[in-house]
């Protein structure tokens, strides 16, 4: 340990690292976190349907990051509508698990990849001397590798039920003890192309931390090629005089 701190006391930066594609990766991993986390995080819709009577009135319910659809509640200009009182209703469903799961994944990935792209531009001569430290980065690639498999595969499915949720003509269909076809038709929809491109990333996140860790594989001990010994010195391979 005390080796290790001796070796990371003086920094000697250097900006090759990130041309090479153990630091330029990691810049590339930085940058799709960011957009991972901002167009998930950052998300916010709206969705809607009219009701007819003969009177247009559109009933709405606005949404976002995390995606608890079971707290958000429909507004309505009255709370009369076509004479009769309706009951306060919301969407349905509560999909923060997925969402919450996936935007932290990103912030933990940011987070490292900033700690890792110090680690290369100042202490690259320790990284590439020390036994521990490349390893540890390779378990850490490894580990957010199936990190982004698990939130990305989550996030998607959660993504398909939210549309499913948010949806006018689904709406419609789980309010039929107020709505009938002639009274209430759909309105706007949300706009989630942000949230499809948020999916994306994720996906990409994965190639990109899986790809990388082959060449985090590369600077680590594991990947050395044993060197050639000589021969053992048995009694049948004692050298003759001879030969000495």
């Amino acid at each position: 340990m005390n080796r290790l701190t001796q070796k990371m006391s003086g920094a000697q930066i250097s900006i090759n690292p990130l041309l090479e594609p153990l630091g330029f990766i990691k810049v590339l991993e930085w940058i799709f976190s960011i957009f991972s986390f901002a167009t998930c995080g950052g998300y916010s819709g709206k969705t809607s349907f009219n009701v007819s009577c003969p009177s247009t009135r559109t009933v709405s319910a606005s949404f976002g990051y995390p995606f608890r659809l079971n707290t958000v509640q429909f507004t309505k200009s009255s709370p009369l509508v076509c004479n009769t009182t309706w009951d306060e209703f919301h969407l349905v469903g509560d999909y923060s698990p997925s969402s919450q799961f996936y935007v932290s994944v990103a912030v933990f990935a940011f987070l490292y990849c900033i700690g890792a792209l110090a680690l290369y531009i100042g202490y690259i001569h320790s990284y590439r001397e020390s036994r521990k430290l490349p390893m540890i980065d390779f378990v850490v690639t490894i580990i957010f590798a199936f990190l982004w498999l698990v939130s990305a595969s989550a996030w998607a499915k959660g993504l398909t039920d939210v549309k499913t949720s948010t949806d006018p003509a689904h709406i419609i269909d789980t309010l039929k003890a107020n709505c009938t076809p002639n009274l209430c038709t759909p309105g706007e929809g949300p706009s989630m192309g942000s949230l499809n491109v948020s999916v994306v990333f994720g996906f990409l996140n994965l190639i990109l931390w899986a790809g990388n860790a082959w060449f985090v594989y590369k600077e680590t001990r594991l990947s050395d090629t044993p060197s050639e010994l000589p021969p053992p010195q048995g009694p049948g391979n004692v050298p003759s005089p001879s030969s000495m």
